[in-house]
């Protein structure tokens, strides 16, 4: 019973949770800042309680030596994400505001289309960070894991993660959309990452052919580089449907099925940050 429940019921319940506190806040008009971070740490939280408890890859438990390096991007990506709001409010008068937001749509709906454009922006980008080597060097690191499991979802070049978000948060920001709107959108983005990159063992059932869970993203990480072009949304998959980037094969990722076969890929926190520019 517990192992049913964990795999067919942590995804609802914990991403439910965490978004609906999440729209709470943001529609009873509760300061962003710490309270809306602290939900979404909360439910990443559980997402890694969870990994120890029921698995995917038992293997992928074990430190790979990528621990402290997956640790200090999370530290770092995650501040700047969670801190969004200041830098959005900044960011709001460098650019021109068309007003064209839905401003009379209730607090969630507003989230949800900020969800969407974010979304479409991430899928674009990390698309084109497959097909420009340049970009690519950026978004290498992201691929270099052994192993998949919660702390993955902010392996990122600081670079290149303002390169994923920019297109989307300038449309929004162009439309008018407030900051804490984008950010609360982020949050809940955020905890929806974690479980993609989960080394856990859940479904969604046939909703992973409409949702980026973790059943369908590890086929984006496979260790063959030409077999990884495939399922770049990073919430919904509608935009692989509509590419045709959409796959799911038969089979599963196995304990040796991901990271790079490059020798060059760098392991450590500080050789990834330099290696788009060596």
């Amino acid at each position: 019973m517990k192992q049913w429940a964990i795999r067919y019921l942590s995804y609802p319940l914990v991403f439910g949770a965490a978004a609906a506190a999440i729209l709470w806040a943001a529609t009873h008009g509760l300061p962003y800042w710490p309270t809306i971070p602290l939900m979404a740490l909360a439910a990443i939280a559980c997402v890694a309680l969870l990994e120890r408890w029921q698995p995917y890859e038992k293997a992928w438990l074990a430190d790979h030596g990528d621990t402290a390096t997956d640790s200090l991007h999370f530290l770092l990506n995650a501040s700047v994400l969670y801190g969004s709001i200041e830098i959005l409010s900044w960011a709001r008068g460098l650019l021109p505001a068309l007003a064209a937001w839905p401003m009379h749509w209730p607090v969630w709906m507003q989230v949800g289309a900020a969800m969407i454009v974010l979304d479409f922006g991430l899928f674009f980008m990390h698309w084109l960070s497959h097909r420009h080597y340049r970009l690519w060097l950026f978004h290498e690191a992201h691929h270099s894991s052994e192993r998949l499991y919660w702390l993955n979802s902010e392996r990122r070049h600081p670079l290149h993660a303002m390169m994923m978000g920019a297109p989307g948060l300038a449309v929004l920001l162009v439309l008018g959309a407030p900051a804490a709107t984008i950010a609360s959108g982020l949050a809940i983005l955020s905890v929806h990452l974690a479980f993609q990159h989960a080394n856990l063992d859940y479904s969604l059932g046939p909703l992973r052919h409409a949702f980026g869970v973790a059943q369908t993203h590890r086929w984006h990480h496979k260790r063959d580089y030409a077999d990884a072009q495939v399922n770049f949304g990073e919430w919904l998959m509608l935009w692989d449907h509509l590419f045709r980037t959409y796959r799911q094969p038969p089979g599963r990722i196995g304990r040796d099925d991901v990271g790079l076969d490059s020798p060059d890929a760098p392991a450590t926190y500080h050789r990834q940050l330099l290696r788009p520019f060596l």
